[in-house]
């Protein structure tokens, strides 16, 4: 790995995931499929089991019904099948379910991508203020130390003139009554 690079699995991860974990789902069914291109309807009043075979079929739990998927639309119509009832895929999965689940991963997906967004910008701005903050303060030293550097000029010059014009004033001024 480069230096400064990522470290552990990025954003996009979570939705390859997520695809492949719904792809093992539905793995099985369609590798149980039957070769024979048979129509739907004749697995009503059967098995779900039977009927799932076929990929292309839908199970309708509530009549026994092995109905043709409507592929023209995601979800099939209330007047087909109830969600609740209908099955795809494995019998033991109703849409109802696999709607809520699949909004509960993509919402989970979506706010783990939004959490590592607002880690990474606010460690990138916390370095961007250290880095601020460590020229600030050079900056304050730096300042503070010309200020000292004017102020001993400044005090120089002061007693200069002081001495040229006899103000001077002596450490302590008690010190001339003790060396007479």
């Amino acid at each position: 790995m480069a230096p400064g690079g990522a470290r552990g699995p990025t954003p996009c991860w979570g939705l390859s995931l997520g695809g492949a974990a719904l792809l093992l789902l539905l793995v099985p069914a369609a590798a149980a499929q039957e070769p024979s291109a048979a129509a739907c309807s004749q697995n009503t009043n059967r098995t779900c089991e039977e009927c799932l075979k076929n990929v292309s079929c839908l199970w309708c739990n509530a009549n026994k019904a092995c109905l043709d998927y409507p592929v023209t639309k995601i979800l099939p119509p209330g007047s087909l099948c109830k969600l609740s009832s209908a099955r795809w895929g494995v019998c033991w999965v109703n849409f109802e379910a696999l709607i809520i689940a699949m909004s509960v991963v993509g919402a989970a997906i979506l706010l783990g991508i939004a959490v590592c967004c607002c880690c990474c910008c606010r460690r990138k701005r916390r370095r961007e203020l250290d880095k601020s903050d460590e020229k600030e303060m050079r900056e304050r030293e730096e300042r503070r130390m010309r200020q000292e550097e004017r102020r001993a000029e400044m005090k120089l010059r002061h007693d200069e003139i002081r001495k040229k014009y006899g103000l001077f004033k002596e450490e302590n001024p008690y010190a001339r009554f003790e060396n007479n």
